[in-house]
């Protein structure tokens, strides 16, 4: 009789658009089939049965059992938790659901009449903070160079930029997201380059960082783990998911680099900024090749091109209407 009403009220469950939640390590977790289906997307297993692929024609997601690592149309992702699995089912977070997968197959608008025209630059580091050091480089001199060429860019392509420094100065990290939310920014870039240990020099590829949802360990936990309280940052979570996506696309792409994820972070720079925001690593200063591109004037022209299309591909879309196919509330799972 028990199991019978399990049955009823599992039934139940889907018949009202709602699936079957699993608990594991005290997140919520739903059957990606189901979940795939809700949404319009068709499932295929491969690769022995650990990877999972659901396409619809607006999204290709790319999911591995056991694995935080994933792609979003093409553009390498990290889960906030690992695909899971129960008797050969496949699992998915309920927060990857909302907060990584949602943002790109329902891409969030801008409300009627708010245009996106204004953008904070922010070159990492700055005076007494050089950043990182490799040979006689530091990373404060590049972020600093690219911060210029890309608001040259942005200028040309019709944008208002703002920059937390415009020469080598020190900024606490405070008063950076602080003058984009006074200025009324409406996005915030943070710039820096990547480095390695001494001995680990074959680490290449950009990285772009958005704000870890409320739930979620940062990619780069450093002590801020799922108890971490909710940040300014966090009323964009959609938006900036959507931003790093196409800023890190457009950079793989144009750049022919290694694609070293989306990835999140409660990065100073990020937790406080009061829209979307991003930081974006570069490239790998301590790559022998990579890190003399990164020196090299002609290269960060390039990567500022990279970037200013990434922001023109999330303005298209934000400020786009909402096709009528599109729910007005997305089934959450």
């Amino acid at each position: 009789m028990c199991r019978f009403f399990l049955w009823l009220a599992l039934g139940l469950a889907l018949g009202a658009g709602r699936l079957p939640a699993a608990m594991i390590n005290g997140h919520g977790y739903v059957p990606v089939a189901d979940w795939a289906v809700a949404n319009g997307l068709k499932v295929v297993r491969g690769g022995q049965g650990n990877q999972i692929t659901a396409t619809n024609r607006v999204l290709r997601l790319v999911l591995e059992v056991n694995s935080q690592d994933a792609k979003l149309n093409g553009v390498a992702v990290r889960l906030l938790f690992p695909v899971a699995a129960n008797r050969s089912v496949p699992l998915i977070s309920q927060l990857d659901c909302d907060k990584t997968i949602r943002p790109i197959l329902y891409p969030p608008r801008q409300p009627a009449g708010k245009h996106l025209t204004t953008i904070c630059l922010d070159p990492g580091h700055g005076g007494k903070d050089t950043g990182n050091r490799v040979g006689g480089y530091n990373e404060k001199t590049y972020t600093l160079a690219l911060a210029q060429e890309l608001h040259d860019q942005l200028v040309q392509a019709g944008f208002k930029v703002i920059l937390t420094r415009t020469k080598d100065e020190y900024v606490d990290l405070p008063l950076r997201p602080a003058l984009a939310n006074r200025k009324g920014a409406d996005l915030f870039v943070s710039l820096h380059f990547n480095a390695t240990e001494e001995g680990k020099n074959e680490v290449q590829g950009p990285e772009t960082y958005c704000i870890t949802p409320v739930g979620a360990s940062s990619s780069n936990a450093q002590g801020d783990g799922a108890d971490y309280g909710r940040t300014p940052a966090n009323r964009f979570d959609q938006q900036s998911m959507l931003l790093a996506s196409q800023t890190q696309k457009s950079l793989v792409h144009n750049l022919g680099a290694t694609d070293r994820e989306v990835r999140r972070a409660r990065f100073a720079v990020l937790r406080d900024a009061a829209m979307p925001a991003i930081l974006i690593e570069g490239g790998y200063m301590t790559h022998p090749a990579e890190g003399r591109r990164i020196f090299d004037a002609g290269y960060r022209r390039l990567m500022a091109r990279a970037i200013v299309q990434g922001i023109l591909a999330y303005k298209s879309i934000v400020q786009s209407p909402a096709p009528s196919s599109t729910p007005t509330k997305p089934a959450r799972h």
